[in-house]
C-alpha cells in the first residue's frame, strides 16, 4: 500500500503531539494563562465584591475558556480547565497517522469491545474525542475507517462526537467540504 499523508484541514488549529486535551493537568496547566475578575448578576454581595470570575487561555492554540457561575474561585477554576479541555477536543488538531494508529492506553481502557461507554460529563471524554476526531480529520473524514482503526462501531463513532455540538458541526462542515453526506444528528 501507499504512503498516504494524512488531511490537514485548515479549519482546525494544529498543535504539536501530544494533544492538549490529553495531557495531565500540570502539562495543560503550564501552557495556560489565568485571569481573574468580577461579574455581576445572581450570587450576592459576595460575587459582586469579590474576583471570583476565572478566565484562562490555552497560548499555543489561542483557545480561551471561563468560568463565572461560582462563588469560588476554586470552582471556578476547576470549570473553566474543564471546559478548556473540551474545547481543545473539538477545536485543536494534532497529526494521527491515517492508516497505522495505534489506540492511546485511554481508549483501550475505556473501549469495551467495539462498544466506548462514556458519558460526556466524564473527565475522560475531552481525550477520547481528541482522538477519535484527530484520526478523523486525518482520514479525510472516513467515519468508517476511522471507527475500523479504532476498534469501535461507526455509530458509536458518530455518537462520541456528537455529544459536543461543536465538533459535530465542525465535522459535518469538513465532510461537506469534502463532498461527503453530513452525518444525521
Amino acid at each position: 500500500m501507499a504512503y498516504r499523508p494524512p488531511f490537514v484541514d485548515p479549519a482546525f488549529r494544529m498543535v504539536d503531539a501530544p494533544h492538549p486535551a490529553t495531557v495531565e493537568e500540570d502539562a495543560l496547566l503550564r501552557e495556560c494563562e489565568f485571569t481573574t475578575g468580577r461579574v455581576g448578576g445572581p450570587g450576592g454581595q459576595h460575587r459582586n465584591r469579590v474576583e471570583t470570575a476565572v478566565f484562562v487561555v490555552h497560548l499555543p492554540s489561542g483557545i480561551e475558556a471561563q468560568a463565572t457561575e461560582r462563588r469560588s474561585q476554586a470552582e471556578n477554576r476547576r470549570m473553566a480547565i474543564r471546559r478548556l479541555r473540551r474545547k481543545l477536543a473539538s477545536h485543536v488538531r494534532t497529526l494521527a497517522s491515517r492508516d497505522t494508529h495505534a489506540c492511546s492506553e485511554l481508549w483501550k481502557r475505556r473501549r469495551q469491545g467495539n462498544k466506548l461507554p462514556v458519558n460526556p460529563d466524564h473527565e475522560d471524554y475531552p481525550g477520547l474525542l481528541a482522538e477519535a476526531l484527530d484520526l478523523i480529520v486525518a482520514r479525510r473524514y472516513d467515519m468508517a475507517g476511522a471507527a475500523a482503526l479504532l476498534g469501535v462501531t461507526m455509530s458509536q463513532l458518530s455518537r462520541l462526537v456528537h455529544h459536543d455540538k461543536g465538533a459535530f458541526a465542525k465535522m459535518n462542515a469538513g465532510r461537506e467540504a469534502c463532498g461527503l453526506p453530513p452525518l444525521r444528528k
